[in-house]
């Protein structure tokens, strides 16, 4: 018994040490980002556009544009991604068809973003016509965060017992009244998580902007959904390599600044899930 003991105190040590091992080194980026770029960060640095060639002014516009962006993919993404995972889930048949497709959204997620960028360049750009915009930069996130939304939604709705569907059903309801009030209430914890991991990503990624619809410099907001805009991580990335003698803390400012919106982001989520965790009844 006692071996047993030191077994498990041994296995918890552990555990402890591979979790700092992980954690440690994220949260000294984190302390790294915000003790350099805190000091930095005034109103005038989150209401004004950049000005004298970004060396001075705000961020104004790059922070718009990263929320129409975010509010654009999903608004593409979550719907499509929440009907498809129903549909692998309550619908379809389990065939190799079905598993071929379930294979194939798993390994779409690995795809690196660089690859999403491109085929969202020749298709909506390129062919589509919409040319650098925010029609053409949404609609490439979206493309990228469905695998993880999809994922998500399907596990969230495969972990609500099946029990409920069948009362449901015994009670004379249809499929889709089961889904939509038995089934789709106890999965939207685990749909947000999906969600707002999947837009987490997309809120951070450059290689995809790149190509459909961050702007270097425009110090305005756009008017329409053809207009370019510009982006935070694309902003980062020309302050801090693109640009001379700029000065160090307004790079570090605006990858705080980029930190906070997805810690808002993430705690909206939390918030909601617990919202609707207190609704569970099992």
């Amino acid at each position: 018994m006692n071996f047993a003991r030191v077994r498990e105190k041994i296995a918890f040590i552990l555990l402890g040490a591979t979790m700092l091992i992980i954690v440690l080194p994220i949260l000294l980026i984190i302390w790294y980002i915000v003790s350099n770029g805190a000091g930095a960060v005034t109103w005038e640095f989150i209401t004004q556009p950049p000005r004298n060639g970004m060396k001075q002014g705000g961020i104004m516009p790059a922070i718009v544009g990263t929320i129409i962006l975010i509010t654009g993919t999903m608004a593409f993404s979550l719907p499509l991604g929440i009907l498809s995972a129903i549909y692998l889930v309550e619908y379809a048949k389990d065939n190799f068809f079905t598993r071929l497709i379930k294979l194939s959204i798993v390994n779409l997620s690995g795809i690196p973003s660089i690859v999403y960028g491109l085929f969202g360049f020749t298709l909506f750009v390129v062919y589509c016509k919409f040319g650098a915009s925010i029609l053409a930069g949404a609609l490439t996130l979206a493309i990228m965060s469905l695998p993880v939304i999809i994922t998500a939604t399907k596990e969230a709705l495969e972990a609500v017992p099946q029990s409920f569907r069948e009362i449901s059903l015994s009670l004379g309801a249809t499929k889709w009244q089961t889904i939509r009030n038995c089934v789709l209430p106890y999965a939207i914890p685990g749909i947000l998580t999906g969600t707002v991991l999947s837009l987490s990503r997309a809120a951070g990624e450059t290689a995809p902007i790149l190509f459909t619809v961050a702007a270097f410099y425009l110090p305005r907001l756009p008017h329409s959904l053809f207009d370019q805009v510009m982006a935070m991580p694309y902003h980062l990335y020309v302050i801090s390599t693109q640009v001379p003698n700029m000065p160090l803390k307004l790079s570090f400012a605006t990858g705080f600044v980029l930190i906070m919106v997805v810690f808002l982001m993430n705690l909206v989520s939390i918030v909601l899930r617990a919202h609707f965790r207190k609704k569970k009844q099992w």
